[in-house]
């Protein structure tokens, strides 16, 4: 019987140490007092609210459903569009006409690109603004090729010292849609591929600036390369997507402040798309942007909305975070988007220990809550 105890003792004190001591997640000054009254072991252990919470989590993930594909409702399905669906398949079925006009595009832009890139190096200005409109014209090309369906609502972005466009962002096709209209210079992270090449030799010659979101230096480079940018006058209009990730264009993420503390002009730009044809939300994780253009090539059109919307200054006394969350208040609602409060980074790493911590503090709050009623 003594042995038996003893491994008990033992036993116990040893879940003793694995268990987390409340106390050390209560705010300093806290302390768990002794009741006066019977402690009943069913309030002690009453953990409702974090498992309704969990389940709530779980029924109702809304980080989740930022980034979740939603296929296109059907509307080919009556008397008056099924002729013309049934006459569509066919052209449909002729995607090679897509890829045929995309390949000219790309005919056309690299026989004038590359001569105006080397041989005009003596004269920039006229480089630049060469290298400008054939930016354009490719991007133009690009939206042909989806059929794309473009209405743009507001005035033409303009070159201007100390100003920066933020937009929310569904896809990488954001920039191609914007690029078609002004050559903007863009923030991007730096993607491998075709499309990294196409990064560091043709959207390099427009000012674009690319970064590694996993390197920490490329974060004070990249911050003083736009601090240069905008000050600028003959410079290409600064873009910048402040979420930091594809989002389904249902929903809109944080934004990173780092586009509101450089003391320039914020012009907001929404961008709504019609998913009746297809959806535009490109899933890095599923899917690679090639496979996500030829979606988009083989599908009706690609319909959508850019709002060009009022340039808005931080106001006296504003914060850079407040700045950023009336700036995503007056994109959200022209674009019809859900504000939700999560980091989009959250994506590609695990939450930090923060998260955490707030919710152990959280649940300790509540336990101490209860053995004050108890108490009294």
């Amino acid at each position: 019987m003594n042995s038996s105890e003893g491994k008990l003792k033992s036993s116990s004190s040893e879940l003793d140490l694995d268990r987390p001591n409340i106390e050390d997640y209560l705010p300093s000054g806290s302390s768990i007092q002794e009741p006066h009254g019977k402690l009943r072991l069913r309030d002690l252990l009453d953990i409702s609210p974090a498992l309704t919470e969990a389940a709530g989590a779980i029924v109702d993930d809304s980080f989740t459903r930022c980034f979740k594909s939603n296929p296109p409702e059907p509307w080919n399905w009556n008397v008056y569009l099924f002729p013309l669906w049934c006459c569509g398949v066919f052209l449909l079925c002729c995607s090679i006409c897509r890829a045929l006009v995309l390949t000219i595009g790309w005919i056309i832009f690299l026989s004038c690109f590359i001569p105006v890139h080397f041989l005009l190096k003596g004269n920039n200005n006229l480089r630049k603004k060469m290298e400008r409109a054939l930016v354009e014209l490719i991007c133009s090309f690009f939206v042909a090729s989806w059929t794309g369906v473009v209405k743009y609502h507001g005035p033409r972005p303009s070159m201007r010292p100390k100003q920066v466009f933020v937009a929310n962002h569904t896809s990488m096709i954001d920039f191609i849609i914007l690029e078609q209209m002004t050559a903007f210079a863009v923030i991007m992270q730096k993607h491998p591929g075709w499309v990294g090449l196409l990064q560091s030799t043709i959207l390099e010659s427009v000012g674009c600036i690319w970064f590694n979101r996993s390197e920490a230096k490329d974060r004070e480079i990249v911050t003083r390369k736009l601090r240069e940018h905008s000050q600028g006058a003959d410079n290409n209009p600064l873009l910048i997507f402040p979420e930091g990730t594809c989002v389904n264009n249902q929903y809109s993420v944080m934004f990173k402040k780092g586009a509101f503390e450089l003391g320039c002009t914020v012009c907001p730009i929404a961008i709504k798309y019609n998913k009746i044809f297809v959806d535009a939300f490109w899933n890095s994780r599923k899917q690679s942007f090639t496979m996500h253009l030829l979606q988009l090539m083989t599908s009706w059109a690609v319909v959508c909305d850019v709002w060009y919307l009022e340039p808005q200054n931080l106001r006296p006394g504003e914060t850079p975070i407040e700045f950023a969350e009336r700036i995503r208040d007056i994109i959200s609602v022209r674009a019809g988007l859900k504000k939700v409060p999560w980091d989009g980074y959250l994506k590609y790493s695990r939450p930090s220990p923060k998260h955490r911590e707030r919710k152990q503090q959280s649940f300790a709050e509540s336990v101490l809550r209860g053995l004050e009623l108890e108490e009294k």
